[in-house]
């Protein structure tokens, strides 16, 4: 049989997780096709076979005023990757996240004949919810995340269904597996997780180091701290800044690993994104920081009419402030600090926090990528 052509696109970590589980899932259900994966990813699409024309590395930017300055180099990325779809014919393009660029990218693909799937729904509950009908043109069907998304596409027609969280099924692999031996050092140990892009790491480190500093000056009892690099060249970046700031007197950097960090930490701080539900499946009370530039910032307030009420994925999906969120003018090092403090022991605030992640975690379905994989092989058999 003729080789199962998937052409996988995935600009960012969390994506590139996801796209290799799809990989994975998609040798499993077609045991008798050789898969032929290629497009943009990671590294752990690059470990499932995929042959990558772009590293998510150097596709990350992390605000409006970042993406800007990189536009050039993505309209070269979307040039190449229209012209591999138009001169190797996948059986599909396969989406996942990273909305701006991919839903551009299928326009061109699905224009050539070629069907096209987005993996996890952009946030059209929060803002632009017109996109839809621009979606409607681009991708033949749309694979959801949270239960309340397939209804609305339902004024623009788009088949869209609801598959569950990949994440969970992630940190339930994680749980199953023995614990690694991590190099924590005495006392209460600690996470930090400053992003997977350079310009969050730059951004957001420094007072990280700080925050975590005044904790450590603050406490009689001693702390060690991890940061777990998600890739070889954000370490590169993570390095940079620790050669330069001043950090706590135990603090180690590793390779990956950040979930099995998370389930050894008694508490972490993330910057806001995909980490932050990472948290919560992994039972790790957390305090989510963020930072961009004040005109990105600007552009942001103006383009999510009425405000958005939560960053992180937790309270977003309770709809309370579950977490503590601390973002741009507030996320300073003393907040930083005093935020994280009552979870380093048992206090009212962190059985509260572990409380609520449970409430979170019976929402979230489980199996995602299985049944991601069975929406795809239908819409390949159609």
């Amino acid at each position: 049989m003729e080789p199962l052509k998937i052409m996988l696109c995935a600009g960012e970590v969390s994506g590139d997780m996801y796209g290799a589980a799809l990989i994975a899932g998609l040798r499993k259900r077609f045991p008798d096709r050789e898969l032929d994966v290629r497009g943009m990813g990671g590294d752990a699409m690059r470990a499932a076979g995929a042959e990558l024309l772009y590293h998510t590395d150097a596709l990350g930017a992390m605000g409006i005023v970042e993406v800007l300055g990189k536009l050039r180099f993505f309209r070269k990325v979307m040039r190449d990757m229209a012209a591999l779809a138009e001169s190797w014919r996948p059986d599909m393009l396969v989406t996942i996240d990273y909305y701006s660029f991919n839903v551009a990218l299928a326009e061109r693909v699905h224009a050539l004949g070629i069907r096209t799937v987005q993996y996890i729904s952009p946030k059209i509950w929060v803002w632009r919810r017109n996109r839809i009908y621009r979606m409607a043109k681009a991708f033949d069907r749309v694979l959801c995340i949270f239960p309340f998304e397939p209804a609305l596409y339902e004024p623009a027609g788009l088949a869209a269904e609801y598959v569950g969280h990949p994440l969970v099924e992630q940190a339930e692999a994680t749980r199953a597996e023995t614990p690694p031996e991590l190099p924590w050092g005495d006392g209460t140990r600690i996470a930090i997780l400053p992003g997977s892009r350079s310009g969050e790491i730059l951004s957001i480190l420094p007072t990280f180091l700080d925050a975590a500093r005044r904790v450590e000056q603050t406490r009689r009892e001693p702390c060690t701290f991890l940061l777990p690099a998600p890739t070889k060249r954000m370490r590169a970046v993570v390095e940079e800044v620790l050669a330069r700031e001043k950090r706590p007197s135990s603090l180690t950097v590793v390779d990956g690993q950040a979930r099995h960090v998370m389930a050894q930490a008694q508490a972490a701080l993330i910057a806001s994104g995909t980490a932050t539900l990472e948290a919560c499946l992994m039972d790790c009370p957390a305090v989510l920081a963020y930072r961009v530039s004040v005109f990105t910032e600007i552009l942001a307030r103006l383009i999510v009419r009425g405000g958005l009420r939560f960053a992180g994925l937790v309270n977003i999906i309770l709809d309370r402030p579950a977490m503590t969120e601390l973002l741009q003018r507030r996320f300073t090092v003393h907040s930083t600090a005093a935020a994280l403090l009552p979870y380093l022991r048992d206090t009212p605030k962190r059985r509260r926090m572990l409380a609520d992640y449970a409430a979170c975690r019976e929402r979230l379905g489980s199996g995602a990528t299985e049944r991601a994989v069975e929406a795809i092989a239908r819409l390949l058999e159609a």
